[in-house]
């Protein structure tokens, strides 16, 4: 498995792919249709925020984005959203999504997603992303590394834990629980 920072090229559709097998369920009562949703998470998923893990022959199997006062692994402007989905559609996209919207702080450096291809799970890739997020971390000159994982990905957060993160906030989010399908997102930090 080789790590390196950004995206590698010519592989942007597959990153879109692996963020929306990791977060679909969770988004696609916003921005489904899938097809639709791949086209918008491709069209804006940032390089510059991510780091990426690749197999022997190259192909993308994880990814992990950090969320800096310069951008996130996928952010997206109203104008984006309504390149896909029309300007009624950006509209009411935007509103729900910036709900959901988390802020950057100054004093952790925080994850954009973290997202492994199904057949890589289970064998380190999640792990050395987060290591790697730790390194980039560090050079940037933090001192802790943030993340908010939902109530329902027991499984990340059973991984997270097991990487020395600690829960230091519960968020509740309320009616829109019945829209995107949790009901908490979970903030843990560890040092780096």
């Amino acid at each position: 498995m080789k790590i390196a920072p950004g995206i590698p090229t010519g592989q942007t559709d597959a990153a879109a792919a692996l963020y929306w097998e990791a977060f679909g369920q969770k988004l696609r009562p916003v921005l489904g249709p899938d097809t639709r949703a791949l086209r918008f998470v491709a069209s804006v998923i940032d390089p510059h925020h991510a780091i990426s893990a690749t197999d022997s022959t190259g192909r993308l199997i994880g990814i992990v984005g950090f969320k800096t006062a310069k951008g996130a692994l996928v952010g997206g402007s109203l104008m984006a959203l309504a390149a896909v989905y029309g300007l009624s559609g950006a509209l009411w996209r935007a509103g729900l999504l910036s709900l959901l919207a988390r802020d950057t702080e100054n004093t952790r450096f925080l994850t954009d997603g973290l997202c492994v291809a199904s057949d890589a799970r289970g064998r380190g890739t999640g792990t050395a992303l987060l290591q790697a997020l730790s390194t980039e971390a560090r050079r940037r000159d933090y001192a802790e590394l943030r993340l908010d994982v939902v109530d329902t990905n027991t499984r990340a957060a059973a991984l997270y834990t097991r990487l020395g993160f600690r829960p230091v906030k519960t968020t509740s989010i309320g009616p829109l629980r019945h829209i995107f399908g949790y009901q908490h997102t979970i903030t843990m930090v560890r040092p780096v």
